[in-house]
């Protein structure tokens, strides 16, 4: 008896053993996956058509009603060199490029985003939002079926003790990288 009651030990030591370890192993499994694919953005190796080779970045204007200065040039720059750096594509300023890239900032503004209570009990705003839309235009000029126009938004909250001014300062680096980005996804993936 004394032999079937150890021997029922270890059976039931080495089930729970055996549960562990799977659950170690999925554990393992989960944490290998996340470190070998850490984004679902990620298009480090871009897959484009052999016949493609050039891209032209047309300078993004800003003919939103509000302007930050900064903006315009700032994204295009970013746009080009995630395109440079992430693509085997070469950057040109012919009319002749394979792909086309242009668009304007067609809204910059700001609302509110969240609303505290005061001391006086009447609502006022906390948290504000920076809306911005850019207003993309692709060209391919090696398949003009998927040629494309299409809105971009992105938006950033900041304090409500902030000026726009102030804020911008701080968030308008974030929102370059957001939407170039963006533009990037748009133009190189397929969904």
């Amino acid at each position: 008896m004394i032999l079937k009651n150890n021997t029922a030990q270890q059976a039931t030591g080495f089930k729970l053993t055996a549960k562990k370890l799977n659950f170690l192993s999925a554990v393992c499994s989960l944490l290998l996956i996340a470190l070998l694919f850490p984004s679902c953005y990620s298009f480090k190796d871009v897959s484009i058509a052999p016949d493609i080779k050039t891209v032209k970045v047309n300078y993004i204007e800003n003919k939103a009603r509000l302007v930050n200065p900064q903006l315009s040039q700032k994204l295009t720059d970013k746009v080009r060199q995630k395109i440079v750096g992430q693509t085997r594509l070469s950057q040109t300023n012919s009319d002749e490029a394979d792909y086309d890239l242009s668009g304007y900032i067609s809204d910059y503004s700001v609302s509110t985003s969240g609303i505290s209570t005061g001391s006086d009990g009447r609502g006022q705003a906390s948290i504000n939002r920076l809306n911005v839309t850019v207003h993309l235009i692709f060209k391919n000029r090696k398949d003009e079926t998927k040629n494309f126009e299409t809105d971009l938004t992105r938006n950033i909250d900041f304090p409500a003790t902030q000026s726009l001014a102030q804020a911008e300062s701080g968030i308008t680096d974030e929102l370059v990288k957001n939407l170039a980005d963006e533009i990037f996804n748009r133009i190189f993936s397929n969904w």
